[in-house]
């Protein structure tokens, strides 16, 4: 069998050099040195080293193994890992249950790396075979003589060596198949071992062997010299005192004793100060247990202590204390945004419900305990565009509570353990990153910001969503279980608030676990608020001006607004004025200005060309142009849709990449259109000697929905009829083949938009006419509404007369 598995021989290292790719993959090993010859069973579990894996079996499989030179890093950069290692070919792969890897690798040849190439997706390198060199002189026979000597007298003190273990030895020729074959099969440290491998000369290589083999027989030989002593004094009810008297015998000896005894005495000295819970109490007990009984060279002897400190580290009992002052929280919500009462409403309701519950005493009524952690553990979900202060809303919400405030994004998640953590059985196993983030809190109830909740992914590795049920679930949360704890850790006190762009793609029993509250796109007038009380100082503050040196007229702010964003937040309007900001500053950084007054006509000088138009008088004043109003996940948008005609025999073509149900929304236009011919005053004959064409611009841009069904209609009228569209109007709604207009979704958006476009009319259906209240009262003044039920209504209004 030996024979089998060291096969390899020196003539075949051109051709292995010959097969190497210029690019190996490098395989971190935690804990462990992979020596040639050997073969070697890893657990493969963390998601880089999967497809590192994965990636080499589609090749020559062959990989490259390297020892870590600090094994708490999860995923090591190139200097951390040792140089020399060891070309493996992979032999089988199994795959678990878990998703992780069970993979047997046999080691080739030596190999120094030359060049770091990547890090990602995994380490690559681009290496060079290093073959140690034989003698063949008097050293190297006395030293293999002294090997086997040693072999021999410690196969006598280690019960559980095969018969003909060291007969078997006696037989390998090769001195360097001999080390590796010893080296394999004897406890050492990682350095030892390491030094072993880059060692090179097979004598250098028995040397070093030599020194530890003949420290462990010094150590096995007062091992049984201890058992042989203390045997004579113990009984059988004395086993557990016997058991640790051997232990600290050979500590003493290997000098170990009191830094292990320190060490564990400081671990039992944090449970005893971190007040846990029982369950993990009795948890962090027994495994304490376990690492005081283990030496300190043991591969589970760090994977203990890095678990012992999560344990000690959480914030169990740590809590900070609410302010529940309501005039307090009032002045934070309105010092840090403008508007958004609808928020900090909900935020203050929530603050007088913890205050009436904790001042009154209230006790849930028996079977209806959740009722009341439901109302105190909120589950909110802030849903908007970007740049409406989502994110920014949640820190106020944690001063004004007087909380720790933490974050994490969930764009792009798709590992499952993310939210639950690994478990421990897994190399380099971490807990999830709820239970990591609660830790940098340092507190067990902050207020934790989930943001992008709406972008969450899914793949073979599980669906994280559904790992968030338990969590954003009042009812549940108080008995989180991460799998790397493997105890429940309390989040009922927790207040969990949920960012999102849109709706639709968030799984329906997630959604349905959050209190929905939607913060619409803003206004011009809001804008001008919300820079010059907030953006403005910020960006003056930023730029290291004083507020004398810098002053924004309102006109100046109403240019930046509307001539160089077209957006439903701020954010691009804070960019601009940071631009702003920062061209003023390097001319009074050269003593060329003492400061200025921001007009539009600086706004032009400092900010170039303006990059927005009001062009819808330019797109529509020629017949078959039509301005209609459109919602996406960032807010609403204008959407512009043209018709033209051609000779042909009636056949219709749509581009601008529509969807279904708006190719159809076209259908029901043309259909409309060509039935009342007459009525309209078209010529019913044009519809059999024309071609007609349906084109919604922005065509690398997906678009899809019922509500433009008005907008394509009178683009159709208005180019049959020769009649071109007011610019000044915009129109939305859904049309049937009998022409009712019917309601559609997004209202507040849609006539936002149409605001931000200087539009003046806006026609809608008229079941949609209480959706008018939710609009802010500059706009409802500044826009006038037509609520139609009926196509004819809509051409009536929209056409120029004539």
């Amino acid at each position: 069998m030996f024979h089998d598995l060291f096969s390899h021989t020196r003539n075949e290292e051109k051709s292995l050099q010959d097969l190497l790719p210029d690019a190996l993959p490098i395989l971190p090993l935690r804990n462990l040195v992979a020596l040639p010859m050997a073969v070697i069973p890893l657990a493969v579990g963390i998601p880089r080293s999967v497809r590192l894996i994965e990636d080499a079996m589609t090749g020559a499989r062959l990989i490259g193994l390297a020892a870590m030179r600090d094994p708490e890093i999860e995923e090591p950069r190139p200097d951390e890992i040792y140089q020399t290692g060891t070309v493996a070919l992979i032999h089988k792969v199994v795959h678990t249950e878990d998703d992780s890897l069970q993979v047997i690798v046999q080691g080739l040849e030596r190999f120094r790396v030359e060049e770091w190439l990547e890090e990602s997706p995994y380490l690559t390198a681009r290496v060079a075979l290093e073959p140690e060199y034989t003698e063949q002189n008097l050293e190297a026979t006395a030293l293999r003589r002294s090997l086997l000597e040693l072999s021999n007298e410690l196969a006598a003190l280690l019960p559980n060596i095969p018969e003909g273990a060291v007969a078997f030895l006696e037989q390998v020729k090769d001195n360097r198949q001999l080390v590796y074959i010893i080296a394999s099969n004897i406890r050492m440290e990682i350095e030892q071992e390491q030094a072993i491998l880059e060692a090179d000369s097979v004598n250098e290589k028995m040397r070093l062997l030599l020194a530890v083999m003949t420290h462990e027989r010094e150590v096995l030989g007062l091992r049984r010299k201890i058992a042989e002593e203390a045997s004579e004094e113990l009984n059988k009810t004395q086993r557990e005192y016997y058991l640790r008297q051997q232990m600290e015998q050979i500590r003493k000896e290997l000098g170990e004793s009191d830094e292990q005894e320190a060490e564990t005495a400081e671990y039992r000295r944090k449970i005893a100060e971190a007040d846990l819970p029982e369950e993990a109490r009795k948890e962090a007990e027994r495994e304490m247990k376990r690492l005081e009984r283990m030496p300190p060279q043991a591969a589970e002897y760090s994977v203990i202590k890095t678990y012992l400190d999560w344990l000690v580290e959480l914030p169990w009992r740590s809590a900070s204390e609410d302010n529940l002052d309501i005039a307090h929280a009032r002045q934070v919500l309105d010092e840090d945004h403008y508007d958004l009462q609808k928020v900090k409403d909900r935020i203050l309701e929530f603050l007088a419900v913890r205050k009436l519950v904790s001042e009154r005493g209230i006790e849930p009524m028996e079977g209806f305990e959740g009722e009341v952690q439901q109302a105190m553990g909120a589950i909110l979900c802030f849903v908007g565009p970007p740049g409406v202060g989502k994110t920014s809303l949640g820190k106020s919400i944690a001063r004004a509570l007087g909380r720790e405030f933490t974050r994490m994004s969930l764009g792009g998640m798709r590992d499952e353990a993310e939210i639950r953590g690994h478990r421990r059985t897994y190399i380099g196993a971490m807990p999830g990153r709820i239970i990591q983030a609660i830790k940098r809190a340092g507190t067990r109830n902050p207020v934790f910001m989930l943001d992008e909740v709406d972008k969450i992914g899914m793949d073979w590795r599980g669906d994280p969503s559904s790992a968030l049920l338990e969590v954003l679930d009042p009812q549940q949360n108080n008995a989180f279980r991460d799998h790397y704890l493997d105890v429940d850790f309390d989040l009922s006190d927790v207040i969990f608030i949920t960012t999102a762009n849109t709706l639709e793609t968030i799984p329906p029993p997630l959604r349905d676990r959050m209190e929905i509250i939607t913060l619409e796109g803003y206004t011009e007038y809001e804008k001008l608020r919300i820079a010059e009380g907030y953006l403005v100082p910020r960006q003056r503050r930023a730029n290291g001006l004083r507020q004398e040196e810098i002053t924004f007229s309102e006109d100046g702010l109403r240019a930046i607004i509307r001539d160089y964003t077209r957006e439903s937040g701020v954010r691009s309007l804070e960019r601009e004025i940071g631009k702003v900001c920062r061209k003023l500053s390097v001319k009074i950084a050269a003593n060329e200005a003492t400061g200025a007054t921001i007009t539009p006509e600086v706004v032009r000088e400092y900010l170039g060309r303006q990059p927005f138009f009001f062009d819808a008088a330019l797109r529509t004043e020629r017949p078959g142009v039509a301005t209609g109003l459109a919602y996406t996940p960032v807010g609403g948008d204008v959407l512009f849709i043209e018709a033209t005609k051609m000779k042909g025999k009636g056949d219709l073509t749509t581009t601008g990449q529509l969807g279904e149900v708006m190719n159809e929304s076209v259908r029901i236009a043309f259909s409309w259109v060509q039935a009342n011919a007459e009525a309209l005053g078209i010529d019913p004959d044009l519809f059999e000697r024309a071609n007609f064409h349906v084109h919604v611009p922005a065509g690398a841009t997906p678009k899809d929905g019922p509500s433009a069904g008005v907008t394509m209609a009178t683009a159709l009228v208005s180019l049959l009829t020769g009649q071109p569209v007011r610019a000044d109007v915009g129109m939305t709604g859904e049309i049937t083949l009998r022409g009712q207009v019917l309601p559609i979704g997004g209202l507040k958006q849609k006539v936002l938009a149409a605001h931000r476009a200087g539009l003046k009319t806006v026609i809608l259906p008229d079941r949609n006419e209480p959706d008018l209240e939710d609009l802010p009262v500059d706009v409802r003044n500044g826009i006038q509404f037509v609520p139609v039920d009926c196509i004819e209504k809509v051409v009536e209004t929209a056409l120029r007369p004539g």
